[in-house]
């Protein structure tokens, strides 16, 4: 199946999307955030928590002030690494008990603290990289199948009960386990330490978490003899951080999208961009599939409607992603099957839409959605609408599938709703493999004028961006019908102008083109 798409007008929508991308690139290449500072530190090795519960890192980082700041927490834990000859961790201990003043550092020429850690840095890369080296070696012994893959949540708020319902899931046929956070983690300036046992709506994530999670999916891989992947959620205040983690235990994918926390969680704009910047970064190099959230946008506003912001949305997520150094393989954008049954025709414009995203982003890994908006209850009709989307999403070449749930609207699934939901998209999916393949859509039929007026719809909004710019358009509700405003948000007091010196390492080091130009 293929649409007739105009490429000119894809081009020109890339051609905006950069445009709108250029200054608040600037602004990020000027900016870090006291969240990508910490993601620095615990790179380092510094982990764990002092006093009553407090982070290491986020210690450390409060007491640095303002100034000190400006020129990267790496200056002053590489200044102390030269001057005692500790690890980082142990500095990092010394700073926060006041055992070592951050004044007697201050001399510490920035040469010296630079050349200290370079071996650190390089050192810490490496293990991120021989975690990815890991993983392409799983998936080449135990590949996976043909996708779409089958994305299933598990999110009790108990790491060890979400662990044994993640092995049901994959043995009933699960390719992607997702551990959903705790309700409100992604407004926390900090990342809970440890194995967590109590969470609402969701479980912690913590890196300790995901060493469980990842353990138990590797063994479940093994016996199943086919790799099932992990996935988190890296956005919020510690968007950052969460990508560091997840870079170091492996997990496979993270939904990681700026746009997400401003317009859903009221994440400040300009230090969310920033953050999203820095952990692309890591994703980039971690092998880590982004999964962006342009399916919420549909939640809040209607899925006709607001499918040119969806399209546009996806535009943009993608020319910031490369300029993190993301190719396209790792860039799941986002979409949804959210357009209300009773309208005639809908499943026509749905398959407009999911063909339209095939086409234009061909070697990105798309992400899918369920039906959830007009989810009522009435199971046996949800499960009717799950299985459109299945078929859907099987015709239309999808590669991430989260499956839908009958009980959607009602309560957490329980694992026998995993199981018929699995077991709908299997036998949809087997059954409907190859129907794309064998179908034509008809020139000027309601498939082809839906996918052409998306497309210029499209284009005109992304132009009305581009004229105001993003900051501001996001807060004259150009997208999901949500304003927030460039100075407000939460974590707004977390971002800072970096001085002349700054330095960030592993931003050296892993985007030296991108910091020169």
């Amino acid at each position: 199946m293929e649409l007739r798409v105009d490429s000119l007008r894809v081009d020109r929508c890339r051609s905006l999307a950069r445009s709108i991308a250029d200054p608040v690139h600037g602004f990020i290449a000027a900016h870090s955030t006291v969240s990508v500072e910490r993601a620095v530190l615990r790179l380092l090795g510094i982990d764990g928590v002092v006093g009553e519960e407090i982070p290491l890192a986020n210690a450390v980082l409060e007491r640095l002030d303002e100034g000190q700041r400006a020129l990267g927490a790496a200056r002053w834990i590489g200044a102390g690494v030269a001057e005692t000859g500790h690890t980082p961790p142990d500095v990092a201990r010394e700073v926060v008990e006041g055992r070592l003043a951050l004044e007697t550092l201050e001399m510490t020429p920035p040469e010296m603290a630079r050349a200290v850690l370079r071996p650190l840095v390089v050192e810490a890369l490496d293990r991120v990289r021989a975690r990815r080296t890991e993983r392409e070696t799983a998936l080449m012994r135990l590949p996976q199948g043909e996708p779409p893959l089958l994305y299933v949540i598990v999110a009790s708020g108990n790491i060890y009960e979400d662990r044994v319902a993640a092995v049901a899931a994959a043995e009933a046929g699960a390719q992607i386990i997702a551990v959903i956070r705790s309700t409100g983690q992604s407004l926390l300036d900090y990342v809970p330490y440890g194995a967590t046992t109590e969470g609402f709506g969701g479980t912690y994530a913590t890196q300790e978490n995901f060493r469980i999670m990842r353990a138990a999916l590797d063994e479940v891989s093994e016996r199943l003899g086919r790799y099932v992947m992990l996935t988190n959620y890296a956005s919020g205040l510690c968007m950052p951080e969460i990508a560091a983690m997840a870079a170091i235990e492996r997990l496979d994918m993270l939904l990681n999208d700026s746009m997400y926390g401003i317009l859903f969680r009221d994440i400040n704009m300009k230090r969310t961009f920033v953050d999203q910047h820095f952990s692309r970064m890591l994703n980039a190099a971690a092998g880590i599939v982004i999964n962006t959230g342009e399916d919420n946008y549909l939640t809040t506003a209607d899925a006709v409607e607001q499918a040119p912001a969806v399209l546009a949305s996806q535009f943009i997520n993608e020319e910031f992603a490369h300029r993190a150094g993301m190719p396209d393989a790792q860039i799941g954008l986002g979409d949804a099957y959210e357009i209300d049954p009773a309208l005639t025709d809908g499943f026509l414009y749905q398959v407009a839409q999911a063909q339209l995203a095939r086409q234009i982003f061909p070697h990105a890994p798309l992400k899918y959605m369920p039906p959830t908006k007009h989810m009522t209850g009435n199971i046996f009709k949800g499960h009717l609408m799950d299985a459109m989307f299945n078929l859907t999403s099987v015709m239309t070449g999808q590669t991430i599938h989260l499956c839908g749930m009958m009980t959607e609207a009602i309560h957490t699934p329980f694992l026998g709703d995993r199981a018929l939901s699995l077991e709908n998209a299997r036998y949809v999916m087997n059954s409907a493999r190859h129907f794309g393949d064998e179908i034509v859509v008809k020139p000027d039929g309601i498939i082809d004028r839906r996918a052409r007026w998306v497309l210029e719809e499209c284009e005109r909004h992304l132009e009305r961006v581009a004229e105001r710019g993003l900051m501001a358009a996001i807060e004259a509700k150009a997208f999901a019908d949500v304003s927030r405003a460039p100075e407000g948000g939460r974590g707004v007091e977390g971002v800072f102008a970096k001085a002349p010196a700054y330095w960030n390492p592993f931003e050296e080091a892993l985007h030296p083109a991108e910091m020169a130009r």
